[in-house]
């Protein structure tokens, strides 16, 4: 097994957050959602899967990843290709519900032990999707809240694009900012297309 393979191995096999999950609402054992192969021409760096996905084991396999693959204007083969689209979320594994039901934010430590690694490992990619408030903060070094940094999105270009999370919470937000489907969506689909036709 080479270096590549050995990381993707490590990371699904990865239970550095067994205690911190068992003490949570859901009281769950980690599941890492690995999704990146060399070679992949998009990046969609995200959150952390929600319980769907870890029941799953597959990204965005929910209505969030649905509205996602419509912004973006792919279908679903296209999505899970792993030759073409990585997923690098900032935790690989869901984690938990607090005692409210809310979600709970992604563990640092697996950024901390995972992350450096595993974009050192991607090949260049031609356009990272940047997805919510905490990979803004990690991969765009923002300060901002994510309207505001969804809005600077053509400083960002032509190979990062940062979006709001594409849950159904978020439904009010893009009601309330009709420019994100107006302007960014067509941008979105017009680089998405570039970036896995070159």
């Amino acid at each position: 097994m080479d270096a590549f393979g050995k990381l993707v191995t490590d990371i699904a096999q990865c239970r550095l957050c067994a205690d911190r999950f068992a003490e949570t609402a859901t009281t769950h054992a980690p599941r890492p959602v690995v999704w990146f192969a060399r070679g992949a021409r998009i990046i969609i760096a995200g959150q952390a899967p929600g319980m769907r996905v870890h029941k799953s084991g597959r990204p965005f396999d929910d209505p969030s990843g649905d509205r996602l693959r419509a912004w973006m204007g792919i279908d679903a083969d296209t999505f899970y290709d792993r030759s073409r689209i990585a997923i690098v979320p900032m935790a690989f594994c869901f984690p938990g519900y607090d005692d409210a039901g809310s979600d709970l934010p992604p563990p640092a430590l697996c950024r901390k032990t995972w992350h450096d690694s595993v974009f050192d490992a991607l090949d260049a990619a031609d356009l990272m999707l940047v997805i919510g408030g905490y990979a803004h903060r990690y991969h765009l070094k923002t300060k901002t809240g994510v309207t505001e940094t969804v809005a600077a999105w053509r400083d960002h270009l032509p190979t990062i694009l940062p979006l709001p999370h594409p849950s159904w919470r978020n439904t009010g937000w893009i009601k309330r900012n009709p420019w994100f489907e107006s302007d960014l969506l067509p941008v979105l689909r017009t680089r998405v297309s570039e970036a896995l036709n070159d």
